[in-house]
């Protein structure tokens, strides 16, 4: 169902709407998580080094996956907060067709270059041959997370976020037990987990499309729309291109992570895996409540709603607040019992090391979370430049903090170069969001003295 989040109470369209998309990322991020579970679990302490070791590299192509998301969604949220149906159909178009020809360059870039990727990393000789066929079978079902991206992208621009979260719920759950089935059952290492991913998320692709497709025929239109149009399309690379580099430089920044983390063994690499899918969870499904704030500021920004963007700024805050309480408390007093999620008792160094990553990081919930709001707001009113300041200075400053940390405190070091960058990157992201107006009204977006005259 097709909702308009210009009308009625901010904090209730925020809560019915982000809540959704909460719970989708949760589901989501299962995949990973299964993918861990079982190859810790059921196979070896290594089949999970080499999980963890092959995702950094796979962040990067879902960085491009989740630009396409965004650029879609954001120029779809406006079109449809304007009610010109249309061009809300031409976006669509636009995106599927350009994301046909992004999907096939990765692919051929992806399959042509895995190898040189995990050397440049450091990868140990003894899960290079795991990490490289992971990495391989994700390649080939790279497709089904694209075209999955867009269309979540458009149901959420279309303020439906039930129904990619009702798809997902489906396919995890079953993604779970595939993995299980063929790891287990069928004795087939590190493959049997990717090909488990490969079908279950291509299952949820093809039910995705065909109902996009339906919504897409009850949405009434009364001027013809185009399959491609280049206008439009460009308004899509001027928001997929500014995301796109924002999820790369951050996979890219992970990547030299796990470059020095591999440089502490396996042991550490296991323990660091798993933690950082933990903590991957978290801070994933900030950032897709934080696209979700993106949708209800363009779709209120198409209808110069702009008062209840500035409303969607502090509900937003709040929202994340109470999300973050549990989540923090949870990781602070139950790291240890998580981590044996991915690991058996056995593997005690790891499961240490794993446990000393969340308790640094996990206090610092509610900053990273402040910030994905902020960036939410600004992504969505199309302040690219802006949004791209905030998120290199929190990447570059992780990165150097982690060689610099590293040095000195060892392991140690490298974890605390997270709430060192989220900190900075913080303060910069809100700075800016007090700075910026909107269109040619003129009206700054966070005026306190206009809300405290309410």
């Amino acid at each position: 169902m097709n909702k308009d989040l210009t009308k009625g109470n901010p904090l209730k369209v925020l809560f019915q709407f982000c809540l959704p998309l909460f719970g989708s990322i949760i589901f989501q991020q299962l995949y990973n998580l299964a993918d861990s579970f079982v190859a810790g679990k059921f196979i070896n302490e290594l089949a999970l080094a080499s999980v963890g070791n092959s995702y950094e590299i796979t962040l990067i192509f879902i960085a491009f996956a989740f630009g396409c998301n965004i650029g879609c969604s954001v120029i779809v949220s406006k079109y449809f907060g304007a009610k010109e149906n249309d061009k809300v159909k031409t976006t669509i178009s636009t995106s599927l067709i350009s994301g046909v020809v992004l999907c096939v360059l990765l692919m051929i870039i992806g399959l042509t270059c895995s190898s040189i990727l995990l050397k440049l990393i450091k990868t140990p000789s003894e899960v290079f041959d795991d990490s490289k066929l992971y990495l391989d079978i994700y390649i080939w079902g790279f497709p089904f997370v694209m075209f999955y991206n867009i269309v979540t992208g458009i149901f959420a621009a279309l303020g439906d976020s039930k129904t990619p979260f009702i798809f997902l719920v489906c396919s995890s759950l079953a993604n779970i037990g595939m993995d299980i089935l063929f790891v287990v059952s069928f004795h087939m290492g590190v493959a049997g987990v990717a090909w488990a991913t490969f079908l279950c998320q291509g299952v949820s692709c093809i039910l995705a499309l065909v109902f996009v497709y339906l919504r897409l025929k009850k949405l009434e239109s009364f001027k013809p729309f185009k399959f491609f149009d280049l206008g439009i399309f460009k308004q899509i690379v001027i928001i997929a291109i500014p995301s796109i580099l924002q999820q790369s430089f951050i996979s890219v920044g992970n990547i030299i992570i796990q470059s020095v983390i591999n440089f502490y063994g396996t042991a550490f690499m296991a323990g660091y895996s798993g933690a950082i899918k933990l903590n991957n969870l978290v801070i994933t499904s900030f950032t897709t409540l934080g696209n979700g704030i993106s949708n209800y500021t363009s779709q209120n920004l198409g209808a110069k709603e702009y008062k209840r963007i500035r409303d969607g700024f502090f509900y937003g805050l709040l929202l994340v607040t109470l999300l973050c309480i549990p989540l923090v408390i949870l990781y602070l007093t139950l790291g240890d019992k998580l981590m044996l999620a991915f690991l058996d008792k056995e593997s005690i160094k790891a499961i240490s090391h794993g446990v000393d990553f969340l308790r640094i990081v996990a206090p610092f919930y509610f900053i990273i979370a402040y910030k994905l709001v902020a960036d939410g707001i600004l992504r969505g009113a199309s302040k690219m430049g802006f949004f791209m300041i905030a998120t290199f200075t929190d990447l570059l400053i992780r990165i150097g903090a982690v060689y610099l940390l590293s040095y000195y405190f060892k392991t140690a070091g490298i974890f605390y170069s997270w709430p060192i960058g989220w900190v900075i990157g913080t303060i910069v992201s809100i700075i800016l969001l007090f700075t910026i107006k909107l269109d040619n009204d003129k009206i700054t977006i966070l005026n306190v003295n206009k809300i405290a005259s309410r």
